[in-house]
């Protein structure tokens, strides 16, 4: 039983935060009744987004309601404060906390006070100082980004239709993915696979009229997969006539115009960058220690380095990897692991404040799992190798195990299921970007470029 109330503030909605509160509102489901207990989010988004699916969101596979899971509604128990932490003196036992409710009043923001915390804040893109990328490029982390991207993707080739001018056309459907890890291969293999299809609707585009091209800085892609998986992918990829460029580096993408450091240089009006991230800003405003690369000293059991009473896991932490052969390293920083370090820490924090000895977070990997595609995927899971079919269905099979929320599951697999006996759609809206536009119009004004009223719930 815990002794004195206790104040747990989560910092992060993602796989760590919101699995992490989900075993802790499991475990002092007594004490949260009693008001021993009191557990705190703070997440920039109302939602957990399951960010595997993001592809086939992208490309239609799945509505993207059903990627996303609400997290008022999974943790009923917990305070959901939407808002982003701007700094954290652990010291003090304080987190201040920027919410569009402090903006509007002008404060300095909300002021939470905690007795255990937990960094989960993920990570963001990684980007470069090349010219034209702030202005052209767009990412692929957020259900915002794979939305945005499929409506991108569709207008070009509506533009492409269109158009009279051969430089135009070109550059609509020449699309650039610069990054070789799952998201930049998923994204595009789907998204590929989505424009052939679609360009059945179009009197005048054909599918060899479309140009895709992967930049890829090292010399191999996917290499969760393993080097002969790897190099499957590519020759897949180019049999579907996508341009795959290893060691190869994007160097600008200013006015539009694409140059490789291969020498190309190509028009193109998309530019997808998915070439890595990095630890979240927030961990450099606060005083705990982090190493070289930015990330949070942690232990195996999860636990900050130095710092009592403060814990880490995901994107975002250290984690020493026992499993491992040779000293010193690290858990990948990727879903397989923060899941389950999620529920060990939640584990831990319950323990600590029941003066019981902590878990130490072990987990071998077990290997990895792409889709390419429809009925198209790459997998090396247990030492065995699958391509093609059989690696695609595993690739849907694992991700739907591992959705949260029975009632997310079921819908993933009502929508897979449907999708086996209609048409896919390849419906465009763009509009939702600006949903404000047409009536300014209207109004006599002139249709604003802001952001959109609501950018995290449009879709």
């Amino acid at each position: 039983m815990v002794k004195e109330r206790a104040r747990i503030l989560v910092v992060g909605g993602g796989y760590v935060g919101m699995y992490t509160a989900l075993r802790l509102q499991r475990k002092l489901k007594g004490e949260l009744k009693r008001d021993e207990a009191e557990i705190t989010i703070v997440t920039p988004d109302p939602y957990m987004t399951y960010q595997p699916f993001l592809p086939e969101a992208a490309a239609g596979a799945i509505s993207p309601r059903h990627v996303v899971v609400p997290l008022r509604r999974v943790l009923d128990q917990c305070r959901v404060i939407i808002g982003e932490a701007t700094s954290i003196d652990h010291q003090k036992r304080t987190a201040t906390v920027s919410t569009l409710a402090t903006k509007e009043e002008g404060t300095g923001g909300l002021l939470l006070t905690y007795d255990e915390l937990v960094l989960a804040p993920g990570s963001v893109s990684r980007t470069l100082p090349i010219p034209g990328l702030a202005d052209h490029g767009i990412g692929f982390k957020t259900v915002e980004e794979a939305i945005g991207l499929r409506n991108h993707v569709i207008e070009q080739m509506d533009i492409a239709s269109s158009t009279r001018d051969p430089a135009i056309r070109d550059a609509a459907l020449t699309f650039l993915f610069v990054g070789g890890g799952f998201a930049g291969v998923e994204a595009l293999g789907e998204l590929e696979d989505m424009a052939r299809y679609a360009a059945r609707y179009y009197h005048n585009i054909k599918p060899e009229d479309m140009k895709w091209i992967l930049v890829e800085a090292s010399g191999r892609i996917l290499p969760e997969v393993g080097e002969e998986m790897g190099r499957y992918t590519v020759t897949e990829l180019r049999r579907r006539n996508i341009d795959v460029r290893l060691e190869t580096r994007l160097e600008s993408c200013a006015d539009r115009v694409a140059v490789l450091s291969d020498g190309a240089r190509f028009r193109t009006r998309t530019v997808v960058w998915t070439a890595g991230v990095k630890p979240h800003p927030i961990l450099a405003a606060t005083d705990l220690p982090r190493n070289e690369r930015g990330r949070l000293k942690c232990t195996p059991q999860l636990t900050i380095e130095g710092a009592t009473h403060a814990w880490a896991a995901g994107d975002a932490a250290a984690v020493p990897d026992v499993t491992a052969e040779e000293p010193g390293r690290e858990c990948a920083p990727n879903a397989q692991h923060a899941v389950r370090q999620a529920g060990v820490l939640g584990d831990n924090i319950v323990h600590a404040l029941r003066g019981e000895p902590l878990q130490t977070y072990t987990h071998k990997y077990v290997g990895s799992v792409a889709s390419l595609g429809f009925h198209k995927g790459v997998a090396h899971v247990y030492g065995r190798k699958l391509k093609g079919y059989p690696a695609w269905f595993m690739h849907r099979a694992y991700h739907l195990s591992r959705v949260p929320t029975f009632n997310r599951k079921a819908r993933v697999l009502a929508e897979w299921t449907l999708s086996g006996l209609f048409k896919r759609e390849i419906v465009s809206l763009g509009s939702l970007e600006h949903p404000r536009a047409e009536f300014e119009l209207a109004a006599g004004g002139k249709p604003s470029q802001d952001p959109p009223v609501n950018p995290k719930g449009s879709s």
